[in-house]
């Protein structure tokens, strides 16, 4: 399912699409934790279970020209921009028909043909990539924008100031998009930061910037739309602030002693699925025509998961493939010998 920009108001046909999208992230990222937890994910898996609607909100308004940039918790974002399930899987799982041939696992996928340039483990690591994907395109003269999620704990990071702020110098074509989950890792904002909102961060800079309710589904692809379309105008970058809730660990295995019970039970509550069934239920959806579609995407991605596995394992010959480029040193081989 590819990721399609909007013209116009959502029907009511494109917002079951969308709790569809919803659903397909929450289903593939519990086979994930289901790989997790049975040894089968090489390396840590971070999951987004709870942020859902920040990524199909966003990715809602992008096209396959537009360039996305993730971070270590991009599962989602990858999804909803389009990329194939069985692919991602079978790169979490490092087969040779992953995305990556099983190169970058779960915190390394890369959809090229997609618009996906990278996931990075490191935070905040893709915030200049994202600005210089930004730089060609409008030195290209193309239309297309660039967007990068990443965290609340990466605006602690100095490559986050000085991407923002060459970002406005240029008038580069970027929207950043905070996923404000409250949390760094397992320490809470309060604990590492004197700024409560993000927002915040772009005042200084001149920069625009907003801030939503993460969990609601509708707010964000409305606050997505007008980000999208800011930035698409040339009127320079922008920043999305998205109030949210991680309902996971910060990894697969998390016993997550740093939150009580009471703030999980608190958090499930604002679950985006929820959020969104109500509403379609208040628009006179049938409850078994949404129960059918959370159905759907279970049954796809438990299907998804038998073809990663059919995949051959990466080769580790090829470990060292594609790293580098290989020119020519000189004009005329061999001389100087």
């Amino acid at each position: 399912m590819r990721a399609v920009i909007d013209t116009g108001d959502p029907g009511l046909e494109e917002w079951k699409r969308l709790f569809g999208q919803l659903w397909r992230i929450r289903a593939f990222e519990g086979q994930v934790q289901t790989l997790a937890a049975a040894g089968e994910v090489p390396g840590f898996a971070h999951l987004s279970t709870g942020q859902e609607a920040v990524a199909v909100g966003v990715c809602a308004h992008l096209g396959r020209e537009d360039a996305l940039f993730t971070s270590h918790r991009g599962h989602g974002h990858v999804l909803a921009k389009g990329s194939d399930a069985r692919a991602m899987l079978a790169e979490i799982i490092g087969r040779s028909t992953g995305l990556c041939q099983g190169h970058g696992g779960s915190m390394h996928l890369v959809d090229a043909p997609n618009g996906v340039l990278g996931a990075t483990g490191v935070v905040g690591g893709n915030l200049p990539l994202a600005a210089g994907a930004a730089w060609a395109a409008q030195a290209r003269g193309k239309a297309a924008i660039s967007v990068v999620f990443f965290g609340d704990g990466a605006t602690g990071a100095g490559i986050f100031h000085e991407t923002v702020n060459l970002s406005v110098l240029w008038q580069l074509p970027v929207l950043f998009v905070c996923e404000n989950n409250g949390y760094a890792e397992f320490t809470s904002r309060e604990e590492h930061s004197t700024v409560g909102s993000v927002r915040a961060f772009a005042d200084p800079y001149g920069m625009a910037a907003a801030t939503v309710d993460g969990n609601d589904l509708p707010a964000v692809f409305e606050a997505a739309r007008e980000a999208t379309a800011r930035v698409r105008s040339g009127a320079g970058p922008y920043l999305l602030e998205c109030m949210t809730h991680r309902m996971a660990g910060h990894y697969v295995g998390d016993a997550q002693h740093y939150r009580s019970r009471e703030e999980l039970a608190a958090v499930t509550a604002k679950c985006p699925i929820e959020r969104m069934k109500r509403r379609l239920l208040g628009l006179a959806v049938a409850r078994e025509e949404l129960d059918a579609i959370g159905e759907a995407a279970i049954r796809e991605m438990a299907q998804a998961v038998a073809d990663a596995r059919a995949g051959a394992p990466a080769d580790p010959r090829m470990a060292l493939c594609h790293v580098y480029g290989a020119p020519a040193l000189q004009a005329n081989p061999g001389a100087g010998e």
